[in-house]
């Protein structure tokens, strides 16, 4: 499909990669663009209308899709992460459980709620993923498992959908250049250049993206003897 005349919804979209997306939806000629967010109320955009939207309330959600029912192009993009200080403890597993709740969870709440729209006009769906689904990082264990898990479900829905015409990608991308890691030291992405590639995608017709040379570097190595996730020092 074509961004072009789309109308997209972009959840967690306050900032970040995905106002960055809903942004350039704007300059891509988006037909409409919404903005799901926890609070709406100060939110000033040209171009783009604010959705309340929490991805964790189902109510929340179905009052969303209800509000938006003329998408044709899905960004899940919300989702939280924090380091993980405790190991082998129930803190790790409540933890765990969060994360779940909204990067996994979340993502298929929201997929679900938007379903038929998507369908009835032979849209898209972009899952917003990570380089955490491969690279071995200890103190991210939790979230990593989650943007696996939501690897998986985006494989999966593909399938489920490629009869209906609804195209689904996978972005895969490392650490963004966004408050949520202004405090992480390594090199970082600008999530306006994320936004562009995976549109792009999008317009191609494609299924994957892989935002940045460390990303790709990772999945180079997944059909290797000595792959990334077996020894993380080889990338």
């Amino acid at each position: 499909m074509n961004v072009k005349g789309s109308v997209v919804f972009v959840t967690g979209a306050s900032r970040g990669l995905g106002l960055a997306f809903a942004r350039e939806a704007v300059e891509r000629g988006a037909a409409k663009v919404y903005a799901g967010m926890r609070n709406p109320g100060n939110f000033k955009e040209p171009g783009i209308i604010p959705i309340k939207l929490d991805v964790n309330d189902v109510d929340s959600i179905a009052a969303a899709a209800k509000a938006a029912p003329d998408v044709t192009l899905l960004v899940n993009n919300a989702g939280i992460a924090e380091l993980t200080q405790e190991h082998f403890t129930e803190r790790e597993v409540e933890q765990a459980r969060r994360f779940f709740e909204t990067n996994y969870y979340g993502m298929i709440r929201v997929t679900n709620a938007f379903h038929d729209s998507l369908v009835s006009s032979k849209g898209a769906i972009v899952n917003v993923l990570s380089d955490a689904t491969w690279k071995v990082v200890p103190v991210l264990s939790p979230y990593s498992a989650t943007k696996a898990a939501a690897w998986s479900y985006t494989n999966n829905i593909r399938e489920l959908l490629r009869g209906q015409n609804v195209q689904v990608v996978g972005l895969h991308v490392g650490f963004l250049d966004t408050d949520l890691a202004k405090d992480v030291d390594l090199p970082k992405t600008d999530p306006r250049d994320v936004a562009r590639q995976t549109y792009d995608v999008v317009d191609a017709g494609g299924s994957e993206v892989l935002a940045d040379a460390g990303t790709r570097a990772i999945k180079g190595t997944l059909s290797a003897e000595n792959s990334a996730y077996v020894d993380p020092s080889i990338v």
